[in-house]
């Protein structure tokens, strides 16, 4: 059976809140599809680093799971970032900022 997906502006808005609740600063750096739009997540740890994720499927456990896509210099993130922007004008992108790379995305209520 096929799982049910919240439409991505809520999910984006419900990451926020979250987020928000922890005291971790977030921004949203664009803006995708409402309703199907991917959302990426890239956190800036505030010392030049950065790491990207994405959900994506595991053929496994037959889930959507958060996983690293990249991590390293701010830089290259942020291009990494720009080329598949370029490719998908659904996406969406959340920029958050935590010293100690806490996105909340593998604790638990955030499916």
């Amino acid at each position: 059976m096929a799982e049910a997906r919240l439409a991505a502006g809520i999910w984006v808005a419900a990451y926020l809140r979250r987020l928000t609740l922890a005291d971790i600063p977030a921004y949203i750096t664009r803006h995708g599809d409402d309703t199907a739009g991917a959302v990426l997540v890239k956190c800036a740890t505030l010392d030049g680093r950065a790491s990207l994720w994405a959900r994506e499927w595991d053929l496994d456990t037959d889930q959507r799971l958060w996983v690293r896509l990249n991590e390293g210099a701010e830089r290259d993130i942020d291009a990494q970032i720009a080329r598949q922007t370029a490719r998908d004008p659904d996406l969406w992108v959340v920029e958050i900022e935590s010293r100690d790379a806490r996105t909340l995305l593998d604790e638990p209520g955030l499916a």
